[in-house]
């Protein structure tokens, strides 16, 4: 009799590790469905991809080094818990914060490949954090399956090269003014008109390597002067030539 109950006690752990561990993966496959990296993918479709490759999900304390500056990456990462955020060390020592990541965002994607393949930053958990691991050979494999994967890869590689392009182009222009000025008439092209601006301030800001409330001021400024006119994400050139004039005090 008590080998019998030790048999059941042992079936009905087996049953419950097996249970939990479908209910994770279910849980993974769910988050992973939302990462851009697979848009147009659908749970089972995802589900029958991964079981052909190699993978897997590790997790992290609050305060552990994920990854270090100047290390080969390896493998594609991606967020599926908690948060962790990217710093950079400058020459005395000081440890700056460049940014917060969440689920369901890849991690150092545009660095997996290329000759200088190195993490450009330390990555640190902010709290309990699970993360999953794609090897880079995975990811190979996973190009050659899914064309979809394929096309959203090389989609955020060309989209974060571009928004790069932009932010040395407005590097360049030493005035918040003459940063404003080029992109509005970058936007408006030849003609005037009202202007929906595609990004928030944030966005803006964050392109233009200046604060928020310091994009707000300037934008205020050329309002109160009548060379535009700016409600909201609405923005309507008046004087363009004026506008023009901040180019060449940039």
């Amino acid at each position: 009799m008590y080998g019998d109950l030790h048999f059941r006690a042992v079936t009905n752990v087996t049953k419950t590790k097996i249970f939990y561990n479908l209910v994770q993966n279910y849980l993974i496959m769910q988050l992973l469905t939302k990462c851009p990296l697979f848009k147009g993918i659908d749970y089972k479709d995802l589900s029958q991809l991964l079981e052909k490759i190699p993978h897997q999900v590790k997790k992290y304390e609050k305060g552990h080094m994920i990854a270090q500056s100047g290390e080969e990456c390896r493998s594609l990462m991606i967020m599926l818990k908690g948060s962790v955020k990217g710093e950079m060390m400058d020459f005395s020592g000081k440890a700056i914060k460049i940014e917060d990541i969440e689920p369901p965002k890849p991690l150092a994607i545009a660095f997996l490949f290329g000759e200088n393949n190195t993490c450009p930053v330390n990555i640190i958990a902010n709290n309990a954090v699970e993360i999953f691991f794609l090897p880079k050979s995975s990811v190979i494999a996973l190009m050659q399956l899914s064309s979809s994967f394929l096309s959203n890869f090389m989609n955020i590689i060309s989209s974060k090269s571009q928004f790069l392009t932009d932010k040395i182009r407005f590097l360049s222009f030493q005035t918040i003014r003459g940063k404003i000025a080029h992109y509005l008439l970058q936007l408006s092209g030849p003609v005037d008109g009202e202007i929906i601006l595609p990004k928030s301030q944030e966005d803006i800001a964050n392109m233009f390597g200046v604060t928020r409330p310091s994009l707000g001021r300037a934008l205020r400024e050329l309002h109160n002067e009548n060379i535009i006119e700016a409600k909201g994400k609405s923005i309507k050139v008046i004087n363009r030539d004026a506008l023009i004039k901040q180019l060449k005090k940039a």
